[in-house]
């Protein structure tokens, strides 16, 4: 999805006109994967979050191994933005991890640029849906490897082969905490998005 806004202001020197571009961006991944904090590390806006306390009754479809300290969960999104450059802003939109909140993906996934797949080697296994579901819609993604302290280092080609991605699918390490790192990941995405979006294009007309 692509928002575009055009300031037009003339001068007795004659005129300016700049034209603000905003993509849609989703952030997605397993529960307890750090979309959340992507979100609001790399905001330039207080984020909205939609985080409700973990509770006794979804103890038995919310797997807390190895993210026993986390006491929240996103029940419906994340929402935040952020300025790449001048004239082009991202809106994020972080999905939640589980499952029985997927009905929303569809919704949020209507007219995105791309996606970021946040993956935790501790349960590698966890974003496999999201990657399936990026797939099989072809909306181009990257993975990025939130590198959580005391978890084994794995290269990106390592994950690449160990999530059978598509040849040519980004994967890059990161610290979700980090606001450099998180706008290195989105960059990374626009410049990948952008190509295959082209490509597509041209193969349209070809």
């Amino acid at each position: 999805m692509a928002y575009e806004r055009s300031d037009n202001s003339t001068g007795a020197g004659g005129g300016a006109d700049t034209t603000a571009l905003a993509l849609k961006i989703l952030v997605a991944g397993g529960f307890g994967v750090g979309k959340t904090t992507l979100v609001g590390a790399v905001s330039e806006i207080r984020p909205l979050r939609t985080e409700e306390q973990l509770s006794r009754a979804g103890e038995t479809v919310d797997d807390t191994g190895g993210v026993a300290q986390k006491t929240t969960t996103t029940v419906a999104m994340d929402f935040g933005r952020i300025t790449i450059r001048s004239g082009l802003s991202l809106y994020l939109f972080g999905t939640p991890g589980q499952d029985r909140f997927w009905f929303l993906w569809d919704e949020l996934s209507q007219g995105a640029l791309g996606a970021v797949v946040l993956a935790d080697t501790r349960r590698l296994e966890d974003c496999f849906p999201a990657v399936d579901y990026f797939e099989h819609r072809k909306i181009p993604f990257v993975v990025a490897v939130n590198c959580f302290a005391g978890a084994r280092n794995y290269g990106a080609h390592e994950v690449s082969r160990a999530l059978d991605l598509d040849r040519g699918t980004p994967v890059v390490l990161c610290d979700a905490r980090d606001r450099d790192s998180g706008k290195e990941v989105l960059i990374r995405l626009v410049e990948y998005a952008g190509r295959m979006h082209t490509a597509r294009l041209l193969d349209s007309v070809g």
